[in-house]
């Protein structure tokens, strides 16, 4: 892997292999776009490419440095990240915690940074700093991170990767080069697909778009989920205003854990896409094989109706997901909100 082999963000790496060759590599940058889409690969290759010896400012991805850095191994190349997300990563355990792993990143890890950042390199020059999902930064950690961009050391390039920048500070967001990585096309997702998961090719480029244009979640994506979204489709199509007890059930069924939760909302923003496409005259559906439904619920349907289900059903899923909001009591408000209209 080198910041050459990085797909489907040709903007993005341009422009970083640009500052490469020019010699004018910011001090920080900032990896903007969605989850799974290569922001951490780049960070990679950026890496290599300013500590290889065997070829500076490209990287060859695979002399002993450039694989360390692969493997977050490389003595020069600090990681960062919540808690939470190194035991996810099997580079921790829960029983190295007191508590619940934080999915925060807490000013003590910021300050651990940048005492290790003020040290000299030990085999190379330079030294790299990832902080993955810097978005998650508390406000304490923020403020102690902008000290250090306002007064960086010169030998170190910071690198934060974020899926929600907005989150940051607009000081620590002004101070990083911003590098904006965008969805990965569908076409690419589905070839990997294919090849990778060996999935069939109309089942490859529904998960594909499933995914939001996520390589890392198309790769995560449960099948059975996916075999499965009939029962969610045909589920919240059968809901009444009305049927209070029907509306519960089904967020009782799909709100269980915050994974069912967060698959049924995107199996449903899916829906909605297909509904609207439908009503517009589109012939090509991702749900091909309810293309029948996906008309009979267009035809009832206004269009302002669907784009704000569409609405809820995002706000929904972010409170879920980045919120960390009770699945099944986030479900129940938004069906009651759509079919109730409270």
């Amino acid at each position: 892997m080198t910041l050459a082999s990085v797909v489907g963000q040709p903007r993005a790496i341009d422009a970083l292999q640009a500052a490469l060759r020019s010699g004018s590599v910011h001090h920080a940058y900032l990896f903007a776009g969605p989850e799974g889409v290569g922001k951490e690969l780049a960070a990679i290759g950026l890496a290599q490419a300013l500590t290889c010896p065997d070829k500076p400012n490209e990287g060859c991805g695979s002399c002993d440095g450039c694989s360390r850095i692969a493997k977050g191994s490389h003595p020069d190349v600090t990681w960062l990240m919540p808690d939470a997300e190194r035991v996810e990563r099997g580079l921790a355990g829960r029983s190295d915690f007191s508590g619940t792993p934080s999915r925060e990143i807490r000013v003590e890890q910021i300050r651990g940074l940048l005492e290790r950042i003020s040290l000299r390199g030990l085999e190379s020059k330079r030294k790299v700093a990832i902080v993955v999902d810097a978005h998650t930064l508390n406000q304490q950690a923020q403020n102690a991170f902008l000290k250090t961009l306002e007064e960086p050391p010169s030998d170190t390039t910071l690198i934060l990767l974020a899926s929600a920048p907005d989150k940051l500070l607009p000081t620590i967001r002004s101070r990083c080069s911003k590098v904006y990585f965008g969805p990965l096309p569908v076409e690419l997702i589905s070839q990997r697909l294919q090849k990778e998961r060996k999935l069939e090719p109309q089942t490859a480029e529904l998960a594909a778009v499933m995914a939001g244009g996520s390589l890392g979640r198309a790769m995560a994506l449960d099948l059975d989920a996916l075999a499965a979204r009939k029962e969610v489709i045909s589920g919240f199509e059968a809901l009444k205003p009305g049927d209070l007890g029907a509306l519960l059930r089904w967020a009782e069924t799909f709100g269980a854990t915050r994974e069912l939760a967060e698959q049924a909302l995107s199996i449903l923003s899916l829906w909605t896409r297909d509904v609207a496409l439908a009503g517009a005259g589109v012939e090509r559906l991702a749900n091909r094989d309810l293309e029948t439904l996906a008309r009979e619920v267009a035809a009832r349907t206004h269009e302002a109706t669907l784009h704000r289900r569409h609405a809820l059903l995002e706000k929904t899923k972010a409170i879920i997901v980045e919120r960390n909001g009770a699945p099944r009591l986030q479900l129940e408000r938004m069906l009651i909100e759509l079919l109730e209209g409270r």
